[in-house]
C-alpha cells in the first residue's frame, strides 16, 4: 500500500491549489479545478460507483454496501484539496527522507532554515518512518493532501477487500476549506450521509470532536484626504493612522494567538490595508465559548468607539459575521461517531487521544448542520509553512484505521 500512497500523495502535492480569499469564485482558485478533475478520474478508474463533481467543484462518489443488513448507517469520509494562503504553494517540491535518522534537516532551496527535532518533537516519533517535507520555498500541502491521499487509498482498499464487511460509505473532496467556504455549497441531501468524517488532523491516534468557535470581523476606517502642503488647515484625517491606533489598542499580551494557549481565545489582525482616505482591517474573532466569543467581539467593538471618539471626523464602523462554531455543542448529545472511531483505532493498534482544536474544520459546519463530522488524524505536522511534514507510515495507518472504522459502524449497526 505504501507506494502507491505516496505516489498519490506526491502528485497531489504538484497541483498548486492555493484557495484565494479575496476571489468571489467557487473554487476560489482554477488549481483547485485541476485536482478535483484528477480525483474525479481516479475514483472512475478505481471503480468507484456515482463518481460525480458538482458545479461548485466538489467531486462525490460511493463504495456500495456490501452487507445483507438492511439498516447500516451511511458513512462519509471527507479531505479538503485547497492549501493555505498563508505560505506559497506554486511549484512544490516534495523531497522523500526514507528511514528518517533523527536528524536536522536541511532544505536544498533555502540554506539556513532548518527543521530540528529540538523544535519540532514530534519528528522523534517519526525516526525510521520515510518523511515527505518540501525544499524550502513552499509548504508542502500536507494539509489537507495527506488526507486526500488516505480517502483514496481508502477507496481502492474497501473495494478491493470484499470480506471487509460495510454499508454504504461516501466520499467527497471539498475546496475552499482554508478560507472558510469549504461546505458552503455542498447539497447534504446529495450526500446522503448518517455519519462522517475529515481526515485532516495530525499524529497517529488523534480524533478531534472539540474546536473553537469562529467569527470574522472587518474595521472599517474613513478618513479625510486633502494635499499634504494643506493638511492642516484642511483637517487631514489620515484613516492609516487610526488603523494603526486600533492595533495598537488591542490586549495583545493576553489575547493574542502568540500569547494564548490550551482553551484560552484571542483576537486576531489577519490583514491592513490602506491609504489616507480609507482603511481596512480585518479580523477572526476565537473562543471556545461562545460567551467568552461575544466578549471578544465587544472588545473589538469597544475599542473601535472609543478611537471614534478620539477623531470624530473619522467614520469608523466594525462588522462582524459569523464563521463556525464549536462542534462539541452537537457531538456531546450523541457520542458515537466519535466513539467508534475510538475502537477503531485501537483495532488498528493505535492508541486514542482526544485533540482539542485550536481551529475549525469543514466538520465544524457539517456537525452544526446535522451531519456529525469528527475530524480525524492523517499525519500533518507544521502546517501552512516551509517546515511542514508528513511520514508515509502515520498515513497508511489512518487508511488502516478508517478500514476498521467503516466496518464497526456495520458490525454496530
Amino acid at each position: 500500500m505504501s507506494d502507491e500512497l505516496l505516489s498519490r500523495f506526491l502528485r497531489y502535492v504538484r497541483v498548486n491549489t492555493q484557495s484565494d480569499e479575496n476571489s468571489t469564485a467557487f473554487p476560489s482558485t482554477p488549481g483547485q479545478l485541476v485536482l478535483l478533475e484528477m480525483l474525479k478520474q481516479e475514483l472512475n478508474e478505481l471503480g468507484a460507483a456515482d463518481v460525480q463533481m458538482t458545479k461548485h467543484g466538489y467531486v462525490t462518489a460511493s463504495i456500495p454496501a456490501n452487507t445483507r443488513k438492511a439498516r447500516v448507517p451511511t458513512v462519509a469520509f471527507l479531505a479538503h484539496v485547497d492549501t493555505a494562503p498563508d505560505c506559497s504553494g506554486k511549484d512544490v517540491k516534495p523531497i522523500v527522507q526514507p528511514k528518517y535518522d533523527g536528524r536536522v534537516i536541511k532544505f536544498p532551496d533555502k540554506p539556513g532554515l532548518t527543521l530540528d527535532p529540538a523544535t519540532s518533537p514530534e519528528l522523534r516519533t517519526a525516526v525510521g518512518k520515510d518523511i515527505v517535507t518540501a525544499s524550502g520555498t513552499t509548504l508542502l500541502g500536507s494539509d489537507d493532501k495527506s488526507g486526500v491521499a488516505v480517502v483514496m487509498t481508502l477507496v481502492e482498499r474497501l473495494l478491493r477487500e470484499k470480506k471487509r464487511k460495510h454499508g454504504l460509505i461516501r466520499v467527497c473532496f471539498t475546496p475552499d476549506e482554508e478560507i472558510g467556504r469549504g461546505v458552503d455549497k455542498l447539497d447534504l441531501r446529495m450526500l446522503g450521509a448518517d455519519a462522517a468524517y475529515t481526515l485532516d488532523g495530525g499524529a497517529p491516534g488523534e480524533i478531534c470532536w472539540e474546536t473553537f468557535s469562529g467569527d470574522a470581523a472587518e474595521v472599517i476606517i474613513n478618513g479625510i484626504t486633502t494635499h499634504t502642503m494643506e493638511a492642516r488647515a484642511k483637517g487631514m484625517v489620515n484613516a492609516v493612522y487610526l488603523a494603526g491606533k486600533l492595533l495598537a489598542a488591542l490586549p495583545r499580551e493576553r489575547c493574542a494567538p502568540e500569547t494564548t494557549e490550551r482553551r484560552e481565545g484571542f483576537i486576531h489582525p489577519t490583514s491592513v490595508e490602506g491609504r489616507t482616505e480609507r482603511a481596512l482591517v480585518k479580523f477572526i474573532l476565537r473562543d471556545f465559548e461562545l460567551k467568552g466569543l461575544a466578549e471578544k467581539g465587544k472588545v473589538l467593538q469597544g475599542l473601535c468607539r472609543g478611537l471614534q471618539a478620539t477623531e470624530p471626523r473619522a467614520r469608523i464602523r466594525c462588522k462582524i459575521h459569523k464563521q463556525y462554531r464549536n462542534m462539541a455543542y452537537w457531538l456531546r448529545k450523541d457520542m458515537r461517531p466519535v466513539e467508534l472511531a475510538r475502537e477503531a483505532f485501537a483495532a488498528a493498534g493505535l492508541k486514542p487521544y482526544d485533540h482539542v482544536v485550536r481551529g475549525g474544520t469543514d466538520g465544524s459546519r457539517l456537525t452544526e448542520l446535522g451531519l456529525p463530522t469528527p475530524n480525524l488524524f492523517c499525519g500533518e505536522h507544521n502546517a501552512h509553512g516551509p517546515l511542514e511534514w508528513v511520514a508515509v507510515q502515520d498515513m497508511e495507518s489512518a487508511v488502516t484505521a478508517c478500514a476498521h472504522l467503516a466496518e464497526l459502524w456495520e458490525r454496530k449497526a
